[in-house]
Protein backbone atom coordinates (compact mmCIF):
# COMPACT_ATOMS: atom_id res chain seq x y z
CA UNK A 1 0.00 0.00 0.00
CA UNK A 2 1.38 3.28 -1.45
CA UNK A 3 2.15 5.42 2.03
CA UNK A 4 1.20 9.21 1.77
CA UNK A 5 4.46 10.89 3.57
CA UNK A 6 3.24 14.54 4.55
CA UNK A 7 6.35 17.32 3.73
CA UNK A 8 6.66 20.43 5.96
CA UNK A 9 7.55 23.29 3.58
CA UNK A 10 9.66 25.62 5.22
CA UNK A 11 11.26 28.31 3.74
CA UNK A 12 14.91 28.30 3.38
CA UNK A 13 18.03 29.43 5.99
CA UNK A 14 19.08 32.05 4.17
CA UNK A 15 15.29 33.76 3.33
CA UNK A 16 15.22 34.27 7.02
CA UNK A 17 18.36 35.53 7.90
CA UNK A 18 17.92 38.03 5.53
CA UNK A 19 14.63 39.04 6.68
CA UNK A 20 16.27 39.32 10.16
CA UNK A 21 19.11 41.33 8.52
CA UNK A 22 16.70 43.94 6.73
CA UNK A 23 15.27 43.78 10.62
CA UNK A 24 18.46 45.15 11.89
CA UNK A 25 19.88 47.26 9.31
CA UNK A 26 19.98 51.32 9.67
CA UNK A 27 18.38 52.84 6.54
CA UNK A 28 20.34 54.00 3.54
CA UNK A 29 19.20 57.57 4.34
CA UNK A 30 20.44 57.78 7.90
CA UNK A 31 23.67 56.48 7.30
CA UNK A 32 23.77 59.50 4.42
CA UNK A 33 22.71 62.25 6.95
CA UNK A 34 25.30 61.22 9.74
CA UNK A 35 27.99 61.39 7.32
CA UNK A 36 26.95 64.55 6.16
CA UNK A 37 27.40 66.25 9.43
CA UNK A 38 30.58 64.58 10.17
CA UNK A 39 31.77 66.14 6.97
CA UNK A 40 30.31 69.81 7.91
CA UNK A 41 31.48 69.38 11.38
CA UNK A 42 35.03 68.07 10.02
CA UNK A 43 35.04 70.65 7.54
CA UNK A 44 33.95 73.81 9.88
CA UNK A 45 36.99 72.98 12.18
CA UNK A 46 38.86 72.71 9.33
CA UNK A 47 38.36 76.12 8.26
CA UNK A 48 38.92 78.14 11.18
CA UNK A 49 42.19 76.10 11.53
CA UNK A 50 42.87 77.08 7.83
CA UNK A 51 41.78 80.86 8.21
CA UNK A 52 44.43 80.64 11.82
CA UNK A 53 47.11 78.24 9.53
CA UNK A 54 47.12 79.87 5.93
CA UNK A 55 44.33 82.11 5.51
CA UNK A 56 41.89 82.60 2.89
CA UNK A 57 43.69 81.64 -0.30
CA UNK A 58 41.15 80.92 -2.65
CA UNK A 59 37.60 79.13 -1.95
CA UNK A 60 38.25 75.86 -3.13
CA UNK A 61 40.16 74.97 -0.12
CA UNK A 62 39.59 71.35 1.06
CA UNK A 63 37.83 72.25 4.33
CA UNK A 64 35.42 74.61 2.40
CA UNK A 65 34.70 71.91 0.04
CA UNK A 66 34.41 69.19 2.65
CA UNK A 67 31.68 71.54 4.48
CA UNK A 68 29.66 71.88 1.10
CA UNK A 69 30.08 68.22 0.23
CA UNK A 70 27.61 67.82 3.68
CA UNK A 71 25.24 69.60 2.83
CA UNK A 72 25.08 68.46 -1.38
CA UNK A 73 25.23 65.16 -0.06
CA UNK A 74 22.38 66.10 2.81
CA UNK A 75 20.02 67.52 0.18
CA UNK A 76 20.51 65.20 -2.34
CA UNK A 77 20.24 62.60 -0.23
CA UNK A 78 16.54 64.56 0.94
CA UNK A 79 15.22 64.98 -2.20
CA UNK A 80 15.65 61.56 -3.49
CA UNK A 81 13.98 60.61 -0.11
CA UNK A 82 11.13 63.01 -1.15
CA UNK A 83 10.06 61.85 -4.45
CA UNK A 84 10.73 57.98 -3.32
CA UNK A 85 8.53 58.18 -0.43
CA UNK A 86 5.94 60.58 -2.68
CA UNK A 87 5.68 58.05 -5.10
CA UNK A 88 5.73 54.94 -3.41
CA UNK A 89 3.35 52.58 -2.79
CA UNK A 90 4.31 51.03 0.07
CA UNK A 91 1.90 51.36 3.10
CA UNK A 92 4.71 51.66 5.57
CA UNK A 93 6.45 54.36 3.94
CA UNK A 94 3.23 56.31 3.32
CA UNK A 95 2.25 55.99 7.63
CA UNK A 96 5.43 56.80 8.11
CA UNK A 97 5.48 59.91 6.69
CA UNK A 98 3.87 63.82 6.31
CA UNK A 99 2.44 65.66 3.57
CA UNK A 100 4.22 68.77 2.68
CA UNK A 101 3.24 71.26 -1.18
CA UNK A 102 2.11 67.77 -2.08
CA UNK A 103 4.84 65.76 -1.39
CA UNK A 104 5.13 62.64 1.50
CA UNK A 105 8.50 62.20 3.68
CA UNK A 106 9.28 62.14 7.18
CA UNK A 107 9.66 65.51 8.30
CA UNK A 108 13.27 65.27 9.19
CA UNK A 109 13.69 65.25 5.24
CA UNK A 110 12.42 68.82 4.28
CA UNK A 111 14.13 70.24 6.94
CA UNK A 112 17.06 68.57 6.20
CA UNK A 113 16.81 69.57 2.51
CA UNK A 114 15.80 73.07 2.64
CA UNK A 115 19.55 73.07 4.84
CA UNK A 116 21.58 71.79 2.29
CA UNK A 117 20.03 73.98 -0.42
CA UNK A 118 20.81 77.06 2.20
CA UNK A 119 24.40 76.02 2.82
CA UNK A 120 25.03 75.83 -0.99
CA UNK A 121 23.34 79.42 -1.31
CA UNK A 122 26.09 80.83 1.31
CA UNK A 123 28.79 79.70 -0.79
CA UNK A 124 28.71 82.02 -3.36
CA UNK A 125 27.51 85.06 -1.15
CA UNK A 126 30.33 83.95 1.15
CA UNK A 127 32.81 84.37 -1.77
CA UNK A 128 31.09 88.33 -3.08
CA UNK A 129 31.92 88.96 0.76
CA UNK A 130 35.70 88.11 0.77
CA UNK A 131 36.31 89.73 -2.82
CA UNK A 132 34.53 92.86 -1.27
CA UNK A 133 35.31 93.26 2.16
CA UNK A 134 38.35 91.02 2.71
CA UNK A 135 38.91 88.90 6.02
CA UNK A 136 36.21 88.32 8.00
CA UNK A 137 37.27 90.13 11.94
CA UNK A 138 34.39 87.54 13.18
CA UNK A 139 32.64 84.16 12.86
CA UNK A 140 29.42 85.64 12.61
CA UNK A 141 29.59 87.65 9.11
CA UNK A 142 26.58 88.04 7.39
CA UNK A 143 27.30 85.08 5.02
CA UNK A 144 28.57 82.74 7.83
CA UNK A 145 25.06 83.50 9.03
CA UNK A 146 23.28 82.13 6.58
CA UNK A 147 25.86 78.97 6.03
CA UNK A 148 25.16 78.36 9.93
CA UNK A 149 21.11 78.50 9.01
CA UNK A 150 21.88 76.03 6.53
CA UNK A 151 24.09 73.65 9.24
CA UNK A 152 21.45 74.14 11.42
CA UNK A 153 19.08 72.52 9.22
CA UNK A 154 21.54 70.23 8.01
CA UNK A 155 22.15 68.91 11.50
CA UNK A 156 18.80 68.91 13.12
CA UNK A 157 16.93 67.58 10.08
CA UNK A 158 19.66 64.78 9.88
CA UNK A 159 19.13 64.49 13.87
CA UNK A 160 15.08 64.43 12.95
CA UNK A 161 14.96 61.29 10.75
CA UNK A 162 17.55 58.75 12.66
CA UNK A 163 15.25 59.52 15.80
CA UNK A 164 11.79 59.11 13.87
CA UNK A 165 13.47 56.18 12.83
CA UNK A 166 15.16 55.38 16.06
CA UNK A 167 11.48 55.80 18.02
CA UNK A 168 9.76 52.95 15.83
CA UNK A 169 12.79 50.23 16.16
CA UNK A 170 13.38 47.73 18.70
CA UNK A 171 16.01 45.24 19.24
CA UNK A 172 19.70 45.41 16.85
CA UNK A 173 18.23 47.83 14.88
CA UNK A 174 17.52 49.90 17.47
CA UNK A 175 20.94 49.41 19.41
CA UNK A 176 22.93 50.63 16.47
CA UNK A 177 20.22 53.46 15.82
CA UNK A 178 20.94 54.65 19.67
CA UNK A 179 24.62 54.65 19.26
CA UNK A 180 23.73 56.80 16.03
CA UNK A 181 21.82 59.69 18.04
CA UNK A 182 24.38 59.76 20.47
CA UNK A 183 27.36 60.33 17.94
CA UNK A 184 25.09 62.84 16.00
CA UNK A 185 23.96 64.50 18.98
CA UNK A 186 27.77 65.19 20.09
CA UNK A 187 28.76 66.53 16.79
CA UNK A 188 25.60 68.90 17.02
CA UNK A 189 26.98 70.07 20.60
CA UNK A 190 30.31 70.30 18.83
CA UNK A 191 28.81 72.55 16.07
CA UNK A 192 27.72 74.76 18.83
CA UNK A 193 30.45 75.33 20.77
CA UNK A 194 32.26 76.37 17.84
CA UNK A 195 29.66 78.90 17.37
CA UNK A 196 30.16 80.55 20.24
CA UNK A 197 33.98 79.75 20.68
CA UNK A 198 34.89 83.58 21.04
CA UNK A 199 33.82 83.83 24.08
CA UNK A 200 34.50 80.47 25.83
CA UNK A 201 38.47 81.59 25.69
CA UNK A 202 40.33 80.28 28.85
CA UNK A 203 41.57 83.83 29.41
CA UNK A 204 37.43 84.58 29.86
CA UNK A 205 36.82 82.10 32.44
CA UNK A 206 37.27 85.03 35.24
CA UNK A 207 34.30 86.63 33.49
CA UNK A 208 30.66 86.32 33.43
CA UNK A 209 30.39 86.65 30.23
CA UNK A 210 32.10 83.36 29.93
CA UNK A 211 29.33 81.32 32.31
CA UNK A 212 26.44 83.66 30.59
CA UNK A 213 27.74 82.58 27.00
CA UNK A 214 27.84 79.01 27.52
CA UNK A 215 24.62 78.82 29.41
CA UNK A 216 22.45 80.11 26.54
CA UNK A 217 21.42 77.57 24.21
CA UNK A 218 24.18 74.71 25.86
CA UNK A 219 21.76 73.18 28.95
CA UNK A 220 19.22 72.89 25.97
CA UNK A 221 20.97 70.92 23.83
CA UNK A 222 22.13 68.41 26.59
CA UNK A 223 18.91 68.04 28.48
CA UNK A 224 16.81 67.70 24.95
CA UNK A 225 19.77 65.44 23.38
CA UNK A 226 19.83 63.35 26.67
CA UNK A 227 16.38 62.77 27.24
CA UNK A 228 16.19 62.22 23.70
CA UNK A 229 18.65 59.37 23.24
CA UNK A 230 16.74 57.16 26.57
CA UNK A 231 19.63 56.50 28.23
CA UNK A 232 20.31 57.11 32.38
CA UNK A 233 23.79 58.95 31.39
CA UNK A 234 22.54 60.84 27.72
CA UNK A 235 24.02 63.89 28.08
CA UNK A 236 27.35 62.84 29.97
CA UNK A 237 27.63 60.67 27.03
CA UNK A 238 26.83 63.48 24.41
CA UNK A 239 29.48 65.57 26.28
CA UNK A 240 31.90 62.79 26.66
CA UNK A 241 32.34 62.38 22.91
CA UNK A 242 32.07 66.25 22.18
CA UNK A 243 35.26 66.71 24.49
CA UNK A 244 37.27 63.44 22.65
CA UNK A 245 36.64 64.85 19.31
CA UNK A 246 37.66 68.84 19.95
CA UNK A 247 40.97 67.11 22.31
CA UNK A 248 41.77 64.93 18.94
CA UNK A 249 41.66 67.12 16.59
CA UNK A 250 43.44 69.57 18.96
CA UNK A 251 46.24 66.64 19.08
CA UNK A 252 46.22 65.13 15.34
CA UNK A 253 45.70 69.18 13.21
CA UNK A 254 49.37 70.21 14.52
CA UNK A 255 51.24 67.01 13.07
CA UNK A 256 50.41 68.45 9.58
CA UNK A 257 52.92 70.67 8.25
CA UNK A 258 51.43 74.39 6.86
CA UNK A 259 52.04 77.48 6.16
CA UNK A 260 50.69 81.08 5.95
CA UNK A 261 50.01 82.38 2.14
CA UNK A 262 48.37 85.39 2.86
CA UNK A 263 49.54 88.33 4.74
CA UNK A 264 50.97 89.93 6.75
CA UNK A 265 52.78 87.46 8.56
CA UNK A 266 53.53 88.52 11.86
CA UNK A 267 53.89 84.73 13.93
CA UNK A 268 55.97 82.07 12.06
CA UNK A 269 53.53 79.16 11.64
CA UNK A 270 54.65 75.96 10.10
CA UNK A 271 52.03 73.38 11.24
CA UNK A 272 48.08 74.06 11.48
CA UNK A 273 47.09 75.63 14.09
CA UNK A 274 44.32 74.02 16.00
CA UNK A 275 41.06 75.76 18.22
CA UNK A 276 41.78 74.99 21.67
CA UNK A 277 41.02 72.87 24.43
CA UNK A 278 37.59 72.20 25.08
CA UNK A 279 34.86 73.28 27.81
CA UNK A 280 34.95 70.86 30.37
CA UNK A 281 31.27 70.39 29.48
CA UNK A 282 31.25 66.69 31.36
CA UNK A 283 30.93 67.88 34.52
CA UNK A 284 27.36 69.88 34.50
CA UNK A 285 26.35 67.04 31.83
CA UNK A 286 26.93 64.47 34.81
CA UNK A 287 25.39 66.71 37.04
CA UNK A 288 21.99 67.33 34.79
CA UNK A 289 21.69 64.10 34.22
CA UNK A 290 22.03 63.10 37.95
CA UNK A 291 18.95 65.90 38.44
CA UNK A 292 17.27 64.38 35.89
CA UNK A 293 17.13 60.73 37.35
CA UNK A 294 16.74 62.00 40.98
CA UNK A 295 13.83 64.64 39.96
CA UNK A 296 12.09 62.30 37.31
CA UNK A 297 8.46 62.74 37.51
CA UNK A 298 8.28 66.59 39.36
CA UNK A 299 7.46 69.66 38.04
CA UNK A 300 9.13 71.01 35.01
CA UNK A 301 10.05 74.20 36.14
CA UNK A 302 11.06 73.01 39.76
CA UNK A 303 13.41 70.61 37.39
CA UNK A 304 14.58 73.29 35.40
CA UNK A 305 15.07 75.53 38.12
CA UNK A 306 17.49 72.43 39.61
CA UNK A 307 19.22 72.06 36.51
CA UNK A 308 20.42 75.55 35.30
CA UNK A 309 21.00 75.74 38.93
CA UNK A 310 23.07 72.66 38.86
CA UNK A 311 24.89 73.92 35.87
CA UNK A 312 26.45 77.41 36.34
CA UNK A 313 27.24 76.23 39.23
CA UNK A 314 29.17 72.95 38.10
CA UNK A 315 30.62 75.62 35.06
CA UNK A 316 31.87 77.83 38.15
CA UNK A 317 33.05 75.49 40.03
CA UNK A 318 35.27 73.40 37.63
CA UNK A 319 36.01 76.01 35.23
CA UNK A 320 37.33 78.96 37.35
CA UNK A 321 39.81 76.74 39.07
CA UNK A 322 40.90 75.40 34.92
CA UNK A 323 40.69 79.10 33.51
CA UNK A 324 43.54 79.66 36.25
CA UNK A 325 45.47 76.56 35.31
CA UNK A 326 45.12 76.89 31.39
CA UNK A 327 46.83 80.01 31.86
CA UNK A 328 49.53 78.92 33.52
CA UNK A 329 53.35 77.89 32.35
CA UNK A 330 52.01 74.40 33.24
CA UNK A 331 49.31 74.35 30.49
CA UNK A 332 51.67 75.74 27.54
CA UNK A 333 52.00 72.38 25.96
CA UNK A 334 51.06 70.53 22.91
CA UNK A 335 48.67 68.52 25.76
CA UNK A 336 46.69 71.23 26.24
CA UNK A 337 47.30 73.59 23.43
CA UNK A 338 48.13 76.62 24.64
CA UNK A 339 51.19 76.91 22.47
CA UNK A 340 49.61 77.84 19.31
CA UNK A 341 48.81 81.07 17.69
CA UNK A 342 47.58 82.34 14.19
CA UNK A 343 49.85 83.79 11.80
CA UNK A 344 47.68 87.30 12.33
CA UNK A 345 48.92 87.48 15.98
CA UNK A 346 52.61 89.28 17.07
CA UNK A 347 54.51 88.15 19.60
CA UNK A 348 53.54 90.99 21.78
CA UNK A 349 50.37 90.08 21.87
CA UNK A 350 50.77 86.56 23.35
CA UNK A 351 50.90 87.86 26.69
CA UNK A 352 47.07 88.10 26.27
CA UNK A 353 46.37 84.56 26.30
CA UNK A 354 48.18 84.27 29.74
CA UNK A 355 46.03 86.86 31.50
CA UNK A 356 42.50 86.81 32.28
CA UNK A 357 40.70 89.86 30.78
CA UNK A 358 38.11 91.63 32.75
CA UNK A 359 35.48 91.90 30.42
CA UNK A 360 32.93 93.51 32.92
CA UNK A 361 33.79 96.60 33.85
CA UNK A 362 32.59 96.81 37.85
CA UNK A 363 31.81 94.30 40.30
CA UNK A 364 28.15 95.07 40.30
CA UNK A 365 28.27 94.56 36.21
CA UNK A 366 30.05 90.89 37.15
CA UNK A 367 27.52 90.05 39.77
CA UNK A 368 24.40 91.03 37.15
CA UNK A 369 25.79 89.35 34.33
CA UNK A 370 26.32 85.91 36.23
CA UNK A 371 22.72 85.99 37.58
CA UNK A 372 21.95 86.99 33.67
CA UNK A 373 23.70 83.52 32.99
CA UNK A 374 21.44 81.50 35.87
CA UNK A 375 18.28 82.76 34.34
CA UNK A 376 19.59 81.96 30.92
CA UNK A 377 20.68 78.90 31.94
CA UNK A 378 16.98 78.06 34.18
CA UNK A 379 14.83 78.68 30.95
CA UNK A 380 17.14 76.91 28.59
CA UNK A 381 16.87 73.88 30.93
CA UNK A 382 13.12 74.57 30.71
CA UNK A 383 13.47 74.42 26.30
CA UNK A 384 15.49 71.37 26.82
CA UNK A 385 12.49 69.42 28.84
CA UNK A 386 9.74 70.65 26.60
CA UNK A 387 12.34 69.88 23.31
CA UNK A 388 13.65 66.86 24.63
CA UNK A 389 10.14 65.33 25.20
CA UNK A 390 8.94 66.83 21.69
CA UNK A 391 12.17 64.57 20.00
CA UNK A 392 10.73 61.28 22.30
CA UNK A 393 7.32 61.41 20.48
CA UNK A 394 8.91 62.10 16.76
CA UNK A 395 7.91 58.60 15.02
CA UNK A 396 7.46 60.09 11.23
Amino acid sequence: MAQIIPLRLQSPPTELSKSVARASAVPWFVWSGVLAVTSVAFGLYWDISWHMTIGRDTFWTPAHLAIHFGGILAAITCIVLIFSTTFSHDPAAQTSSVRMWGFRAPVGAFLTAWGGMTMVTSAPFDNWWHNSFGLDVQILSPPHVVLGLGIWGVGVGCLLLLLARKNRATGAAGQKLDRLFLYLASLLLLLHMILISEYSDASLMHSAVFYRTVAIGTPTLLIAYGRASGHKWGATIIATIYMALMIAAMWIFPVFPAHPKLGPVYTNVTHMVPMGFPVLLIFPAFLLDVVMNRLAGRGKWLLSAVAGIAFVAAMIAVQWPFGTFMISPAARNWLFGQIYFPYQMPPSMYQLAYQFQSFEPTRTAFWLSLGVALVASILSARVGLAFGDWLTRIRR
